[in-house]
């Protein structure tokens, strides 16, 4: 029995191949349960033990030549089936590419992340809280219990009875800081997010409006503290030009209370329309943390001391960037929005 007759034969069989389903012909020829190889097997009885040893031996070198002939000859179809579907299937790169508009991001979006990079290399952490929240933190832990007049200036979306609300502020997010603190360690964090009051939707107002709270509380804080802090942010903002002022004011969570101005980036503090001939525009309020509001959160009035301001996102951008209707930060207006893409908005 001839065992190269039988290779040369699977040889010559696979030079005929052209496809998968021939090929698996000719393995079933050879290799299959009946195949010319594998009957091979059933002969080794004619043997004594030590021809069976050589004759096995042959059959499974003659096995493993002719499965290797067979993987070699699938593999050389795979490949020229492949190649004939990339040279069917190429692509032209040499065609122009479809064009596709691309939007703009939010101006605010560029104003706030502006704001927390400058603060986060102050120390500060970017603490977020729920939009829903209850009267309890918006209101009555910041010194403005029911009934409290100041609540009126702040006509406030109720979502359920009288304790569940939209909150008014970003402060809620202050007194959730404080109160994790439990009396006992230093706060440095702001709180930029949305904001939901009852207001008309116009050129200067609108129902929700974005804040930027910040909060620090530590030993031995003064007002002097909170007006270095103002003047590096408005100087980031608006220029190394830009002059800061405190006002007195009046808010139920801070005690001394300011309003914050910046001289008017429009006339250099000459005075002008924009601002009122004043020479300044108030951007900001803040203030010392009321000392019933350190003591709701659990902090000794008597060795901490705070300071806390805000901004509004909307009315900061407009004022930057020359902006003269907030509703042009919610549209969808492509030829309103990229004229302000924080490439270009600089």
């Amino acid at each position: 029995m001839n065992l190269d007759n039988i290779l040369n034969n699977l040889k010559s069989d696979l030079e005929k191949v052209e496809n998968e389903h021939t090929l698996s012909t000719v393995k079933a020829l050879y290799l299959g349960k009946k195949g010319e190889i594998t009957s091979l097997y059933s002969k080794m009885k004619e043997f004594d033990n030590e021809e069976k040893k050589v004759f096995g031996a042959k059959i499974n070198s003659l096995k493993a030549e002719a499965t290797d002939l067979i993987e070699g000859k699938k593999k050389e179809i795979e490949t020229r089936i492949l190649n004939e579907k990339l040279k069917n299937e190429s692509i032209d790169i040499s065609l122009p590419a479809t064009s596709f508009e691309a939007g703009a991001p939010s101006i605010l979006e560029k104003l706030i992340e502006d704001i927390e990079g400058l603060l986060m290399s102050m120390g500060y952490d970017v603490v977020d809280g729920p939009e829903v929240e209850k009267d309890k933190y918006n209101f009555e832990m910041l010194n403005l219990p029911k009934g409290h007049p100041a609540r009126d200036a702040q006509d406030t979306f109720y979502v359920e009875g009288d304790e569940l609300l939209l909150r008014s502020q970003t402060s809620p997010v202050q007194i959730r800081a404080m109160l994790e603190g439990k009396g006992e360690k230093p706060i440095r964090m702001i709180c930029p997010g949305k904001t939901y009051r009852r207001d008309d939707d116009d050129a200067t107002h609108s129902h929700q409006f974005m804040q930027i709270e910040g909060l620090l509380v530590d030993e031995n804080i003064s007002l002097s503290d909170l007006k270095g802090t103002f003047d590096v942010i408005a100087k980031h903002l608006f220029g190394e030009d830009c002059q800061t002022r405190f006002r007195p004011s009046y808010y139920p969570f801070t005690e001394p209370s300011v309003e914050m101005d910046i001289s008017c980036h429009h006339c250099k503090g000459k005075g002008c329309s924009i601002c009122k001939n004043t020479g300044f525009i108030t951007v900001s309020g803040g203030g010392m943390v009321h000392p019933k509001v350190l003591e709701n959160c659990g902090y000794d009035p008597k060795k901490w001391s705070g300071f806390a301001f805000g901004f509004g996102a909307e009315r900061l951008a407009m004022i930057k960037y020359g902006i003269d209707d907030l509703r042009v930060f919610y549209t969808n207006d492509l030829r309103e929005s990229r004229e302000f893409d924080r490439k270009e908005a600089n």
